[in-house]
């Protein structure tokens, strides 16, 4: 016992020592520094990509599909001599280049990075400070602006756009190419994460003008700064992800694409980069046939992306390609809203048939307390309530183990040097008394998928970053930073025990015991929501097998 404390103790002092570390050396960068502009490094403002870094997919990515053509008018606009703009709304902070149109910086002003910096925004598209996360669109194809090494150069007639909350405003880039007038239009609305992008092209040449728009992602394999911590549990899912045909949801992982290149076709689509509680994706035009693709490039940086069919505009009229990108939370009622399929990116794993309910009960239940904390006490009254006839037979079988306890005390004593005599003895024993001694096992068992599903639902729902409970539990999400949760956890198992029946030899006695210690160390690193479930759900087992056995007892009383 003098060892298991020490280990213990040696455990909270390590844990201590980590989060000293992290708050001395991996503590996110300041305000001042990330709200400088995003690095224009990879080209200047007049010369063309070299061939070399070209991450521009060509035309053998383009799904060939009938020529369409759509009537519209364009207006002419003044140009800008900043080479990037910044839009400005509540939920979005983006900068985009002039060169090609893309997208090389997003914060999210509603999700700081800490609650000890709440004027510091999540980063999460950034070109620069050792970060390599964009997106990029464009038109490629016989006559596209994008083909080859060359990225055009748009003017815009302002650097600036600001979006209160709910107002729409459009950022419009202009550009000239071989006759055709080419308008790169993004529009914002106030509040929203999600971005419409649209070329409109007006053709004043005398051939038709055909083109392919492609949208992607490109970034390294850096793990973010949130996600770049301590933990013993699973870590979120860092990679890519899509829909397709053969699968509703089908991730490719940095090592996939480091074994080679990806393709396939869909209808309509998405294609996402994921990361824990956020992602930035593409979404394309249902409907159309598209391909989609994954490759790792020469400098070690990844590209996702899809390309749509190929269009013509005729001589004389304009056409218009549209998309769309999110950047922002792993929302997934929004998500469900936007594309088919996209909120299974809130990964739950193999029992997401068990987490999603459990989700969608715990968001009923904060509507009506207000408090995620409360949601989570609520919600295992509620499980507890439903597993109540299962676990009451349960701690019955107990109740019997526990009465028939002394005779198998007596039989082990007695064929102590005779195991096969013993075991017949012993199952003569429990159909004797009608006891079941693999029946205790149930209420242990029972609240484990829940427990699993819960985790998932704790860690991968970002309506619970950050989400405090009261007193010094300010996020549910994170560790408890007392371990105030954990050691009444251990407490609460420790009391459960000693109202079970000690079973097997002493040395396995023994090992359960410890059981209380080894739990109580694991859930010191656990989210503090999932360790408060734990917690009550124990409260309430010791309620009711102390309430069952005590009924257990006095009706075998009775009926001797």
């Amino acid at each position: 016992m003098q060892r298991i404390a020490l280990l213990v103790g040696l455990a909270i002092t390590g844990y201590l020592m980590i989060l000293a570390w992290n708050e001395d050396y991996l503590q996110s960068r300041p305000a001042a520094e990330r709200a400088s502009a995003p690095d224009l490094g990879e080209a200047s403002l007049s010369e063309p990509l070299p061939e070399t870094s070209s991450d521009i997919p060509d035309a053998s990515f383009i799904n060939a599909a009938g020529p369409v053509a759509d009537e519209r008018t364009t207006g002419d606009q003044e140009p800008a001599k900043a080479r990037l703009v910044r839009v400005s709304t509540p939920s979005q902070e983006v900068w985009i280049d002039l060169r090609g149109g893309d997208i090389r910086r997003v914060l999210l002003p509603r999700y700081p990075v800490g609650l000890d910096r709440p004027e510091v925004p999540f980063e999460l598209l950034n070109v620069g400070n050792g970060r390599l996360y964009m997106a990029q669109s464009g038109l490629i194809g016989p006559d596209g602006l994008d083909s080859g090494s060359e990225r055009p150069l748009f003017r815009a007639p302002r650097s600036h756009y600001q979006a209160e909350e709910g107002e729409a405003v459009s950022v419009v880039l202009e550009a000239e190419h071989q006759g055709v007038k080419v308008r790169k239009v993004f529009g914002f609305r106030g509040g929203a994460y999600l971005i419409d992008v649209a070329y409109e092209v007006e053709n004043n040449g005398a051939e038709p003008f055909r083109a392919s728009l492609f949208g992607q992602i490109k970034r390294d394999a850096k793990v973010p700064p949130d996600q770049d911590s301590f933990s013993l549990g699973p870590q979120p899912y860092l990679g890519a992800a899509l829909t397709t045909a053969e699968s509703r949801y089908e991730k490719i992982s940095f090592d996939d694409l480091d074994e080679g290149d990806f393709r396939t076709g869909v209808e309509g689509g998405w294609i996402a980069f994921l990361q824990h509680y956020f992602l930035s994706a593409w979404v394309a035009d249902e409907g159309e046939p598209n391909g989609y693709y994954g490759r790792k490039r020469n400098d070690g940086t990844y590209i996702v992306g899809y390309t749509g069919p190929l269009r013509t505009v005729a001589p004389g009229r304009s056409g218009e390609w549209r998309a769309r990108f999110y950047a922002g939370p792993k929302d997934q009622k929004r998500l469900e809203q936007i594309a088919e399929n996209l909120n299974l990116t809130v990964d739950y794993g193999f029992l997401w048939w068990l987490a999603v309910p459990l989700f969608s009960l715990l968001d009923w239940l904060h509507g009506l307390f207000g408090n995620w904390g409360l949601a989570i006490i609520m919600l295992t009254f509620l499980v507890k309530l439903v597993l109540y006839p299962l676990s009451s037979a349960s701690y019955k079988s107990m109740a019997n183990m526990r009465r028939v306890a002394p005779q198998m005390k007596r039989l082990q004593e007695r064929y102590a040097g005779d195991r096969q005599k013993l075991s017949q003895e012993m199952m003569g024993l429990y159909k004797k008394e009608g006891v079941n001694p693999l029946g205790g096992c149930l209420p242990m068992l029972l609240p484990m998928p829940i427990f699993i599903a819960l985790y998932w639902v704790l860690f991968e729902s970002v309506e619970l970053r950050q989400a405090p409970f009261m007193l010094w539990i300010d996020d549910l999400a994170a560790m408890d930073p007392y371990f105030v949760l954990p050691l009444l956890m251990g407490g609460t198992m420790y009391a459960q025990q000693l109202l079970s029946p000690t079973l097997g030899d002493p040395m396995q006695a023994r090992i359960m015991k410890m059981m209380p210690i080894m739990f109580t160390v694991l859930f010191l690193f656990f989210p503090a929501g999932l360790v408060l479930y734990w917690l009550v759900n124990s409260v309430l087992s010791i309620a009711q097998q102390w309430y069952v056995m005590k009924k257990a007892d006095a009706a075998a009383a009775a009926g001797a």
